[in-house]
């Protein structure tokens, strides 16, 4: 064995031992404040503070006290006006904190990644470039992308202040600087400066030398698992781990928690990593604007709406279906807290795909959609999946996608591919599927184009993947359509959950009972699959309605091809339900509801210790091995949990979850010795918010998505997540195939793998990699990626590998997910200076009659990327602009504010091309002596009143 395979042994064992991570634990640690805390406490803050202001310059009443207790559902209450479901909102806090987290797992030996050995300027580097990447992410609408990179950047600088001596030193506010990389970084130890003494015994309390205090040098611990070396005279970080804090000087600094060796600084330290992530935060909202901050943050009451749509000659119909029932939910919820999320369009046909068009505009989205024509085509299968990959990774978890084809996929090797973007962020795929059988009438579109004939084979792919994402799969005639988009209109309404979805067999009669809790409304069933198929359906007070009623006593029902819909006549029944269902077809049925009661789960990976730490799982859980799903519940406030279980109807099989609550919402549910299948996840407890707190009843909610079991295994992990333009980067892989969830070292094997991007960038990877006897049961490969030179930053693109056996029969996958960033050369922000200012006179007993000036220059430099845009932060005045060129050759931007003397403070934010942000504040100052009659309110007569005005701005602007 090498020397540095003996390492990667080591560092392979060390990760596996308890207890290990050295920074504020990734989520859970006694009382001690976490990584996840401190992350989503800065993000609930700093959105009600955001929503605090808006409202304040909207003139409207904001009453939320903001403090470190916010709840998701309080801050959404408070900024929507409205108490539903926070599904979106929280699942962007996890998955912003999720991404935290996973900076311990692959980044734990990188000092940088957590301000370790001193490596202050590599660690700023570290955040300032993340910082640009997330604008970058932001300003293209690629929130996803934007969570992923602020929870990195976020873990990074949060570990500052458990790692530094910063707290020591006194300070009390955050270190501005390490978000601005135009500021210097002052005051660091040297290299040669020892900067600690050991500790006596267990107590670190004095360990940093008196004369770095007094001169306010700034240090940080070393920390090192597999060696002890570290410079003379230095700080250790300290702990079990760290190797270096056995050596003299002995000891450590570190704050991560209550019992670190400086763990009576914790809670200070937690409350400046706090603060500090809100000012990272704020920075963020001031690039991006308030809304797209909004967004950013995932706040939001409805989803998106995601439309992928086949555009050769024979679905004009079709596509004029998709702009009615667009334009129809676009015009019946703007303006209201309806109004969808986003919009999304991906349009497709042979050989072509894209490109996605993503928008929070619906008039933009209405031209987009309105600009689709069909044409060309009509004989051939199409790029149905294609378009569909590009839709899937674009469109945030748990989103719901419509695509509209009547062809067959020509792309159908990406059906594993799909099936793993669709489990990865658990959102819905539904296919609206216009043709019918061959050899029946086939109706001519208003082109005179016949749809093209799809065989029981070619509909049984968007079947299953339907199936597998927990979408539906309708198939209709052109003339039908309309009928059955109405699935589109319900779902598009905030606040959709699924109470049940689950498969018949054929062949027999099946009963699918489900729970109807007080707080659901407006519930639907969808019933998919061919005729002949009859049903029943069966209140929970014994009242039944039959198939051969359209209208009866409990529901009203249509019919649209293989759907029918059933719409719930009254939402005030509760108790349990059922639906018989019979036919001699394969059928799906699926029943919804709103109500701001819901789930989100993640599969995850926990770390076995004291310390509880977690990271995200990408792929399918091993086949008779554990499991470990977090799952948190969203207007839990009426509901308690008592059992989450994996099922699968098919068997049935069910197999419980044991419970652990983690706090607020939140729990770990850990499944043992799951065996293979195909299952969902069941949440069921008692819920009361609809009866006096004495009674309850029956709750159910169920994930649409289905987790399967593999006995592969198949892991990736990139160096680095960021690719610049033009560049390559390469992910090694392994694949093992295991026996009840281990690795099985006594078996050779082959696997096809099946490597995809969503971007369509240039890759290499091999077609299949071999277990060989020998090799400890695993595989390795590399998969190379190359970003064009014209991929614009802030671009994202999910790379998806699988592998899968000889048999074809088992499959698994690790999705990830890179960024594009440009090297970032423009770091100065914007620059204000004042011009002049006028002054309002205090005499004046209508302020509204009387007006001020403020004129100031904004430039970016020679070197700069150029001011993008500008916006007034506080006032109400009007703002105008110009833009000249300087006598150094440079852009100035000439910005005039005109207002009432009723508004006397401006705040004016410039933000360059990469999102550097300037601020420019100017004042108003009242003129206490009356001007005489003939002078003009909005100019004093006295040039030195004016020049005290000039230089009280300045100042002004010098101090913001």
């Amino acid at each position: 064995m090498t020397t540095r395979q003996s390492v990667m042994l080591l560092v392979v064992l060390v990760l596996s031992l308890p207890g290990l991570f050295h920074s504020f634990k990734p989520l859970f640690y006694s009382k001690s404040i976490t990584h996840r805390e401190i992350t989503r406490i800065a993000v609930l803050r700093k959105t009600a503070e955001v929503c605090r202001d808006t409202a304040a310059s909207k003139g409207l009443d904001f009453n939320l006290i903001i403090d470190n207790n916010l709840s998701a559902g309080k801050v959404q209450k408070a900024c929507l006006s409205t108490d539903t479901s926070t599904i979106m909102f929280e699942a962007a806090i996890r998955t912003i904190y999720l991404s935290n987290a996973a900076v311990d797992l692959l980044f734990l030996l990188s000092a940088a990644h957590h301000f370790d050995d001193e490596t202050f300027k590599e660690g700023r580097d570290i955040i300032t470039k993340g910082l640009s990447v997330v604008k970058g992410h932001t300003k293209l609408g690629n929130f996803f992308g934007g969570r992923l990179s602020l929870g990195k950047i976020c873990h990074t600088l949060q570990d500052f202040y458990s790692h530094s001596n910063w707290v020591e030193l006194g300070n009390k506010a955050p270190y501005s600087a390490l978000i601005r990389p135009d500021q210097p970084l002052e005051n660091l130890a040297g290299r040669n400066i020892p900067t600690c003494r050991s500790c006596v015994g267990k107590n670190c309390t004095n360990n940093i030398l008196p004369d770095v205090l007094n001169r306010g040098l700034l240090t940080s611990g070393y920390f090192r698992i597999l060696f002890s070396a570290k410079p003379a005279g230095k700080c250790s970080h300290g702990g079990f781990f760290d190797r270096t804090s056995r050596k003299d000087p002995v000891g450590g600094i570190s704050k991560d928690t209550l019992d670190s060796s400086h763990g009576l600084s914790h809670f200070e330290a937690a409350d400046l990593a706090i603060r500090a992530t809100m000012e990272l935060l704020e920075d963020i909202r001031l690039a991006a604007g308030g809304k797209n901050f909004m967004r950013l943050m995932g706040l939001s009451q409805s989803p998106v709406l995601c439309f992928v749509i086949d555009t050769t000659g024979s679905m004009s119909d079709d596509i004029d279906e998709a702009k009615r029932v667009s334009f129809e939910i676009i015009d019946r919820k703007r303006g209201t807290g309806q109004e969808p999320s986003g919009y999304i369009l991906v349009p497709f046909n042979d050989p072509d795909f894209g490109p996605l068009k993503m928008t929070a505009d619906p008039d933009i989205f209405k031209r987009q959609i309105n600009s689709l024509t069909a044409s060309g085509g009509g004989d051939a299968p199409e790029m149905a999946l294609s378009g569909l990959q590009l839709a899937l990774t674009a469109a945030p978890p748990f989103s719901e996608i419509f695509l509209f084809t009547d062809a067959p996929a020509k792309d159908a090797y990406l059906r594993n591919t799909i099936v793993a973007l669709t489990e990865s962020t658990k959102s819905e795929v539904t296919f609206m599927l216009t043709s019918i059988a061959a050899g029946r009438r086939r109706r001519r579109t208003s082109q005179g184009l016949a749809p093209r004939a799809m065989s029981q084979f070619d509909f049984q792919l968007y079947r299953d993947l339907a199936q597998s994402s927990g979408g539906q799969a309708i198939q209709v005639t052109k003339s039908e359509l309309s009928l059955a988009t109405g699935v589109i209109v319900d779902s598009s309404a905030s606040a959709v959950v699924t109470v049940l979805q689950a498969a018949g067999n054929p062949g027999r009669s099946s009963n699918f009972a489900f729970a109807v809790d007080g707080s659901l409304r407006n519930i639907k069933a969808y019933i998919t699959g061919d005729s002949p198929l009859t049903f029943t359906l069966t209140s929970s007070t014994g009242v039944s309605q039959t198939s051969s009623q359209s209208s009866g006593p409990l529901a009203s029902f249509t019919t649209a091809g293989n759907m029918r819909r059933l719409s719930f006549n009254t939402d005030n029944q509760t108790g349990l339900w059922q639906i018989s269902v019979s036919s001699n077809n394969p059928y799906l049925v699926k029943v919804t509801g709103q109500s701001s009661v819901n789930f989100i789960y993640n599969l995850v990976e926990e770390h076995e210790g004291a310390h509880g730490d977690f990271s995200l799982k990408e792929g399918r859980p091993l086949s008779g091995g554990n499991a470990s799903i977090l799952v948190t519940v969203t207007g839990s406030d009426t509901v308690k949990v008592t059992d989450i279980t994996l099922f699968d109807n098919s068997g049935p099989t069910e197999v419980k979850g044991s419970l652990q609550s983690l706090g607020r919402s939140d729990f770990l549910v850990t499944f043992t010795g799951i065996p293979a299948g195909e299952f969902v996840l069941i949440l069921k407890g008692e819920d009361t918010s609809s009866n006096s707190k004495s009674t309850s009843s029956s709750f159910q909610r169920q994930g649409s998505t289905q987790l399967k079991t593999s006995s592969i295994s198949v892991t990736a992990q990139a160096n680095n997540t960021n690719i610049e333009p033009g560049n390559t980067i390469s992910i090694p892989f392994t694949v093992t195939t295991t026996t009840d969830g281990v690795i099985n070292d006594s078996v050779t094997k082959t696997f096809t793998m099946l490597v995809s991007n969503d971007r369509n960038y240039a890759s290499t990877s091999p077609s299949s990699v071999a277990i060989l006897a020998g090799s400890g049961g695993k595989a390795n490969g590399t998969v190379t990626l190359t970003a064009p030179s014209s991929a614009p930053p802030g671009t994202d693109v999910t790379l998806t590998i699988e592998a899968k056996s000889a048999t074809a029969t088992d499959i698994n996958y690790v999705v990830l997910r890179f960024s594009v960033t440009a090297k970032v050369t423009d770091v100065t922000r914007p620059v204000c200076q004042v011009v002049s200012t006028s002054t309002c006179d205090s005499s004046s007993l209508l302020c509204a009659s009387s007006h001020w000036k403020f004129i100031a220059n904004f430039t970016d430099g020679i070197n700069g990327t150029g001011i993008e845009s500008l916006t007034i932060s506080q006032g109400n005045g009007t703002l105008n602009m110009s833009t000249v060129v300087g006598a150094g050759g440079d852009n100035i931007t000439l910005v005039t504010y005109t207002a009432s003397c009723c508004s006397q403070i401006v705040e004016v934010i410039a933000v360059d091309s990469v999102g550097n942000v300037g601020t420019c504040v100017g004042q108003a100052r009242v003129l206490t002596t009356p001007l005489p009659a003939t002078t003009s309110a909005v100019q004093a007569t006295s040039s030195e009143w004016n020049t005290f005005l000039w230089l009280s701005v300045v100042f002004s602007v010098l101090c913001k």
